[in-house]
């Protein structure tokens, strides 16, 4: 039982985590450096990583926030293992396993001084993983679940380009908040809700 909830059990403590890690943000955000607390509208996550806040105080949040980033790293890279599974063309699976659980490696590294750099390596590895699984499920007869692949790796794409294009900015946390629920969705479902008897019949 243990190993077939990990996934789910891993989301849920890094969401409670990571949940708790907003209450104890002092404050500053993007849009007001001396707005007190976590402005969920103006904060991006990683604010919650930082030793010091935007307002320049101690970042009390920090001690929750890189444990709930931990277990949500390790829930995703144990998801594109075991979708990995699923797959039966070994190369395609291969590239599920290694970039996906690569991605999350890197995802983790973001709470470091490394942030921008790990942002770049691990939404790379990631996005490879996800057009993979988007194609399979294409491939699949999964009506749902093609529309919430195709839904989660847009919003990626344009969270994606907001981020490094530096246009938009004032909606990227929003947007970040979003992808992060969307992928949470996109992660449990296929997770819960698939088999590997979907895809058994895709041989090419």
């Amino acid at each position: 039982m243990l190993k077939k909830y990990a996934i789910l059990f891993g989301l849920i403590i890094s969401l409670i985590l990571l949940l708790t890690a907003t209450r104890y943000y002092p404050g500053g955000s993007q849009y007001d450096k001396n707005s007190v607390g976590f402005d969920w509208k103006n904060n991006y996550v990683c604010n919650l990583f930082s030793e010091k806040a935007v307002n320049g105080a101690g970042n009390s949040s920090r001690p929750w926030a890189i444990p709930g980033m931990l277990f949500l790293c390790i829930s995703f890279a144990l998801f594109f293992i075991d979708f990995s599974k699923k797959i039966p063309l070994k190369g395609a699976s291969a590239i599920i396993r290694y970039t996906g659980a690569g991605a999350m490696f890197f995802a983790f590294l973001i709470v470091t001084s490394y942030h921008d750099i790990m942002v770049i390596i691990s939404s790379t590895l990631a996005l490879v993983s996800m057009f993979y699984i988007m194609v399979f499920t294409f491939k699949s007869k999964l009506t749902l679940f093609k529309l919430l692949s195709l839904i989660c790796i847009l919003v990626f794409y344009c969270t994606n380009y907001i981020y490094y294009s530096g246009s938009y900015l004032a909606i990227l946390p929003v947007m970040q908040k979003i992808l992060f629920a969307i992928m949470l969705l996109w992660v449990f479902s296929l997770t819960y809700f698939t088999t590997r008897e979907d895809f058994e019949h895709i041989k090419k």
